[in-house]
């Protein structure tokens, strides 16, 4: 299998560009205006649902069994659960994260009057005032308050300024990208898969290759909270890869170099089929990988499975270090990953029989049953080395 060349420069553009637009669940029309922009320059067809979710289609040499590749554009957040006597804010978290990685946090708060900035604060942030009260006060969402950078020392202040009970707070990405290929920053989950995506789609245009079958390429817009890509599949497609974060962490074995293949998350394995073949995928291609189970994970394949859809899912990622909080990935996981949607929309369809939502047993698939070759016998006593 021959690899296309992933633009670099273009990834890093694109990514620093998303990074750069707030797109807490709820909240994520511009950032769909901005990848929907950039598929017009790459000349790919598109379409947009009611919400914001983008639907967009590469044609093949045939229409089915269609592939598709998704992402989501939405990101972590929080959301103003009250006003305060004290002229601050109580927050609720969007999404699944820890206050622990919200204090100190700046902030956007979007009003229907306009942008506040502030910062996340701890209930007690005064060390000249509250000494080590400011070490054994709890973390918790209830212990968080944020400050809003304006005139605001009561509950009518606030008011005033036209803030009020639901509106949307957007978490500052401080994004870093090292010489050495690191990059630091706040939701690289997902924005670095969206980047992904667009650059192996641009890696697609550049050199005009034609894929095998119909791929779709889906930008989620509520992943966050669940929702994910539960209606924005179409019946022709045949085979889900969600690209999303590994995590990085003790007792895992994802990586922040190559591709991580997820085997399984809280919702059961990934399809067998469609998992191998990406590990096949990344071994005739020379793309470093591992493999990996994430047992407090879901990603968009879940809530399409969930929502009814009879498609094969798979999950490849890029290895983040500290996910949902201050996360650190590496370029080297980007461009593999790039490089293996590539290998894959341009290689052959194994099982044709799902260019059919139903038909009968012939072209089914079957998976190992058979024992397996013993080569060491009992009295052997050899440690097998690698090939």
């Amino acid at each position: 299998m021959s690899l296309l060349t992933i633009d670099i420069d273009y990834l890093t553009r694109i990514l620093t560009d998303l990074l750069a637009i707030p797109s807490p669940t709820g909240y994520t029309d511009e950032l769909a205006r901005y990848v929907s922009k950039e598929l017009d320059a790459l000349g790919v067809f598109y379409e947009i649902t009611r919400r914001g979710a983008i639907r967009a289609r590469l044609d093949g040499k045939k229409p089915k069994p269609a592939r598709a590749f998704v992402s989501h554009l939405d990101t972590l957040g929080a959301q103003v659960k009250s006003l305060k006597a004290n002229g601050r804010l109580e927050l609720v978290p969007i999404g699944h994260w820890s206050a622990r990685f919200a204090e100190g946090a700046r902030t956007t708060v979007f009003s229907e009057q306009g942008a506040y900035r502030g910062t996340i604060m701890p209930l007690k942030a005064s060390g000249h005032t509250f000494n080590e009260g400011v070490d054994t006060l709890p973390i918790g969402w209830e212990h968080v308050e944020l400050r809003v950078d304006a005139y605001s020392k009561s509950q009518d202040h606030l008011q005033r300024l036209g803030i009020d009970i639901g509106d949307i707070v957007a978490i500052d990405t401080a994004p870093e990208f090292l010489q050495n290929g690191f990059i630091v920053s706040r939701h690289l989950d997902n924005k670095a898969g969206v980047a992904v995506m667009l650059s192996a789609l641009k890696a697609m245009m550049d050199t005009g290759k034609t894929p095998t079958v119909d791929v779709f390429w889906l930008f989620t817009i509520a992943e966050e909270t669940g929702h994910g890509a539960t209606s924005i599949l179409t019946p022709e497609i045949a085979s889900l890869v969600a690209i999303d974060n590994g995590t990085s962490a003790p007792g895992q074995n994802s990586d922040e170099f190559g591709v991580t293949i997820a085997m399984a998350d809280q919702t059961g394995p990934f399809d067998y089929h469609l998992t191998r073949k990406m590990e096949r995928l990344c071994r005739d291609g020379h793309i470093k990988y591992q493999k990996d189970i994430f047992r407090y994970y879901r990603s968009d394949a879940a809530s399409a499975i969930e929502a009814g859809a009879d498609v094969r899912t798979a999950l490849i990622t890029f290895g983040v270090d500290g996910s949902h909080g201050y996360e650190r990935i590496h370029m080297h996981a980007l461009r593999s990953l790039a490089e293996l949607c590539t290998g894959y929309a341009l290689s052959s369809v194994e099982i044709q029989r799902d260019a059919r939502e139903f038909a009968g047993l012939k072209g089914f698939t079957t998976q190992p049953t058979e024992d397996a070759d013993q080569e060491l016998t009992a009295e052997t006593d050899v440690t097998p080395t690698e090939p």
